[in-house]
């Protein structure tokens, strides 16, 4: 590499730390914070480029980076820095000032050729300047600080505090999140003198606990990765050990299907060394447990790998990632299968107690379950819930009966003990349990159902009862906790407000719900006896924000892979719309209008009559008075308008926007015509006035479908 420094040298970096056994949950993020921390001091002071590799390394054990072509001396560079006004740095006989002599001693330049100062500018605004060539970075210097600076500033929850013998015998308290004990700092073969939480760097790690115990010498930061798989038994980078292990958990399962989620997948990567993967089985007489109840044992407490088969269905074996690799998996086989066991069993047990309590014998009980402090207990929010359900289910002429219902215990698996074990089986144990109750079909999966969606992408509600259920559930949800002063700031969003108005959002318009928004807004603010809550849940406020949310996913929506643009939802969308269900095919009816020849001189039409009835300050007539009439150009509009009335009234009855949209072609003459010969603002207030009407009429009946002055 080319550089103005004669002792320059380029070589890879290896920067190590090895430890305790390190957070498996947040060992991903630690080990890349690390290598990014490294690699950003290292850049900002010109020892790496660009174009420098950078490897990282995380295991049980370790956190360590690997960063190609890194310099031992940054080259020089030139430096212009302002140093006084020249008025200031010179007095009124032109000799030099203390105050620049102080400013120089400062900067480490007491001794400069003052001849050498640069002055710049013109009259008060003159200064003296510094130019010179400033010494390059060294890298052992630098490699302290970034790794000083880098460990500080890891993302780790919990510190642990511990001491350190120094080298003259005294104990220095540190802090991290595990204990340290061996560092590497290698520049190509080279060993930088650099220390960290109380220990030298070296060249020595150590390898697997088990496998390979003992030091290991690296002898050259490029051996790092070979060295530690080929005489340690660790694979050190945690993408390929990750890879590897879901790879052998495939290749395991044979034809089953092997549950994978990434949250399992990181923690048991960030669990091992080398990974070995073993089949294990449980007794066949648990798969009576609901399925979900056992891989959410295996999962949770024994971070263990469930198998289904191609339909689904919970096998009685599963598969282990071990840190042992052995030709004679016996004991570590039969030891987990002789863990797993008690696991299941308290599931089943868990199941069979609730079994013996119907969920409708648990609502009395939700009262005693603090729901927030300003708006009652789980048992006044069921109550609230059932309204609102009610009166959606009595809109959409569903079955009131089930919706009711399906409000009441909803929430009563909540004081189950599988629930209580196992929070995350909240509505889906209600399911089970309902079924078991021997509830209506609808209502046992409006159970379940009524959290749907939980999250972006997540599947909807298959039944009408879980539907209406899950509207209303989130309809309580954000009127009440926006009624209470909570409404999200920011980032902040505790309560989860814009997931819920999302999701009310989809659920009107991929249900194609023809329910007025406003009117559920009212409907859920009235089942709120605190009058405080309903003022602060102002109905304007919260059917913009759910607006917001809708916004927000119609841009994530396209036709024919074309995306919806701004100006296209803002069109749709400004004009506040009621029902939400229709909002796609206005779109698309939108995009397919914009395409005609005579799109785009009636959107500069619309805009130009929003803009004049904008600017009027007097009453403007409901209707126009054809009497009135007397410019040709004005009785053509009225006349064009008049003849396309009944076919725009009934396309937007019967949702037909394309339709409606390219019958309003036949306007485009007529109104280019109005504005050439027609004075809108007549002196006469009558004629001024009927032409107002006729304006109001023409952009009412325009705007049926969407602001077309939007996509002027």
């Amino acid at each position: 590499m080319n550089t103005s420094n004669s002792n320059t040298q380029s070589a890879n970096l290896l920067i190590e730390v090895f430890t305790e056994e390190l957070p498996p949950k947040s060992l991903r993020r630690l080990g890349d914070a690390f290598s990014e921390g490294i690699f950003a001091h290292l850049k900002s002071a010109n020892l790496v480029t660009d174009s420098s590799s950078v490897t990282s390394f995380a295991t049980p054990r370790r956190l360590a980076v690997q960063i190609g072509n890194v310099l031992s001396q940054a080259q020089d560079y030139p430096v212009r820095e302002k140093l006084l006004p020249t008025s200031i740095a010179y007095d009124a006989n032109g000799n030099v000032t203390p105050p620049l002599l102080k400013k120089l001693a400062a900067l480490g330049h007491a001794d400069i050729d003052l001849s050498t100062l640069e002055k710049s500018g013109e009259g008060k605004n003159e200064a003296l300047y510094l130019n010179v060539i400033a010494k390059g970075a060294a890298l052992e210097q630098t490699a302290r600080t970034a790794l000083e600076q880098t460990l500080s500033k890891l993302p780790i929850a919990k510190m642990m505090h511990y001491q350190v013998q120094q080298k003259d015998g005294q104990l220095a308290d540190v802090q991290f999140a595990r204990p340290a004990h061996r560092i590497i700092a290698l520049h190509g073969s080279k060993v930088l003198n650099i220390s960290a939480l109380g220990i030298d760097a070296s060249n020595e790690t150590e390898g697997h606990r088990f496998l390979a115990p003992g030091v290991l010498t690296i002898n050259s930061a490029d051996q790092y990765d070979s060295d530690l798989k080929n005489k340690a038994k660790v694979i050190p980078s945690f993408n390929k050990r990750r890879a590897q292990i879901e790879a052998a958990l495939l290749k395991a399962a044979g034809d089953d299907l092997v549950l994978m989620p990434d949250s399992l997948l990181d923690e048991v990567t960030a669990l091992v060394e080398w990974p070995s993967i073993y089949e294990c089985q449980f007794d066949q007489e648990f798969l009576e447990v609901p399925q979900e109840c056992l891989i959410l044992t295996m999962q949770t407490n024994q971070k263990y790998f469930a198998l289904t088969d191609k339909q689904g269905k919970l096998r009685n074996r599963f598969l282990i990632v071990s840190n042992i690799e052995t030709a004679t998996p016996h004991a570590i086989i039969s030891g987990n299968e002789r863990v797993v066991r008690p696991r299941l069993s308290d599931a089943r047990f868990f199941f069979q107690q609730d079994q013996k309590r119907p969920l409708a014998s648990r609502v009395a009980d939700l009262a005693k379950v603090v729901y927030h402090n300003q708006l009652g207990n789980q048992l006044d929010r069921t109550k609230r819930v059932q309204a609102i359900a009610t009166g959606i289910a009595q809109k959409l002429k569903a079955d009131e009966q089930l919706a009711n219902r399906a409000a009441e215990i909803a929430k009563t698996d909540l004081l189950t003990d599988m629930v209580g074990e196992f929070p995350e089986l909240q509505g889906i144990m209600g399911s089970y349990y309902a079924s078991h109750d021997g509830e209506n079909v609808e209502v046992s999966a409006a159970c379940s159902e009524h959290y749907m969606p939980r999250f972006a992408g997540d599947a909807l509600p298959k039944t009408q009862t879980g539907t209406i259920l899950a509207i209303a559930d989130k309809l309580e949800t954000l009127v009440g906790i926006w009624g209470v002063g909570l409404a999200p700031t920011g980032d902040k969003d505790p309560y989860a407000l814009r997931r819920h108005a999302l999701g009310i959002c989809r659920l009107l318009l991929e249900k194609n719900l023809s329910l007025s928004l406003p009117e559920l807004i009212e409907l859920a603010r009235a089942q709120f006896s605190q009058k405080d809550v309903q003022e602060q849940a102002k109905a304007a406020d919260i059917y913009e924000f759910i607006i917001d949310r809708m916004r927000a996913y119609l841009r994530d929506q396209s036709v024919s892979g074309k995306p919806f643009t701004s100006a296209e939802i803002d069109a749709v969308l400004s004009q506040a719309p009621s029902q939400i269900n229709d909002l796609i095919e206005r779109l698309s009816a939108l995009r397919e209008f914009n395409a005609l020849p005579q799109a785009t001189q009636l959107a500069a039409a619309n805009k130009r009559i929003s803009n004049i009835l904008k600017k009027t300050t007097t009453a403007i007539p409901v209707s126009c008075s054809s009497k009135l009439l007397q410019i040709p150009a004005e009785t053509a509009v009225h006349d064009a308008l008049e003849k396309i009335t009944a076919t725009l009234d009934t396309a937007y009855e019967k949702r037909q926007f394309v339709e409606l949209l390219k019958a309003l072609v036949a306007l485009s003459e007529p109104i280019d015509q109005f504005f050439a010969d027609v004075m809108v603002m007549d002196p006469n207030p009558e004629l001024r006035d009927n032409r107002l009407a006729l304006l109001q009429q023409l952009h009412q009946k325009m705007n049926l479908v969407a602001d077309l002055g939007k996509l002027a």
